[in-house]
């Protein structure tokens, strides 16, 4: 059963099971001080906004703690930002994830990377994501979080990583983009938010979401008379 909880994920992992989950996507803080408080000011190519900052404002990374706990209670993992931390990450990697963002004139990234458990080669994901710019323009995002990615991002991670009936883990949830993904792809998963303002929005974005039942889903023909 699906559960999104207000809270500090190393309270409940040091209770869970060993390989709990199939598959932890994560997104931990960098520790670079970017919590979204100067985002407006960051991009020349399209207006970026700013963001309430949030739980300890991106000054450190978790520790080497939180990657013990986090490999003891999942199978396999992604990453976010491994970039910043690989020396508290014990093991080296092949298959690192390269997410092009396309950002064009600003001071952002142009690339953001996760470390894999995987034993595959490198793979790219092409998606802009540069303030109001957005790979699909056609179904916007609302950017509610100052690091959220895209949904579309983790449905790729999903479908390329997870296999059916995996059990998803995300103890940094953030804008709730993992779970929409995961709800929309049905898959179990399991979200951790220590900040309260942040996981209000993103429980409120889930549960829109989640409420977005399509005429499909409802099983109702496609077909209409003329």
């Amino acid at each position: 059963m699906s559960d999104f909880i207000l809270g500090d994920c190393m309270d409940y992992m040091k209770d869970m099971p060993d390989n709990a989950f199939d598959l932890a996507i994560v997104d931990p803080p960098y520790g670079i001080g970017e919590s979204g408080g100067r985002n407006g000011t960051r991009s020349n190519l399209a207006t970026s906004k700013n963001y309430k900052p949030f739980h300890g404002n991106d000054l450190k990374p978790p520790d080497n703690e939180y990657f013990k706990e986090l490999m003891r209670v999942s199978k396999n993992q992604i990453i976010w930002g491994a970039n910043h931390y690989i020396s508290k990450i014990p093991y080296d990697s092949s298959c690192w994830i390269v997410w092009d963002k396309q950002n064009g004139e600003s001071d952002f990234a142009d690339c953001e990377l996760a470390w894999t458990s995987f034993k595959t080669a490198v793979r790219k994901f092409e998606f802009r994501w540069n303030g109001m710019l957005q790979g699909n323009m056609k179904a916007k995002e609302v950017r509610i979080h100052p690091t959220q990615k895209p949904v579309a991002l983790y449905k790729w991670l999903l479908k390329n990583y997870a296999k059916p009936g995996d059990k998803i883990l995300d103890t940094h949830v953030g804008s709730a983009s993992s779970l929409i993904a995961c709800h929309q792809m049905g898959f179990e998963y399991l979200g951790f938010e220590i900040d309260e303002y942040y996981y209000a929005k993103a429980k409120e974005r889930l549960e829109l979401a989640k409420a977005q039942v399509s005429i499909f889903d409802l099983g109702i023909s496609h077909h209409f008379d003329t």
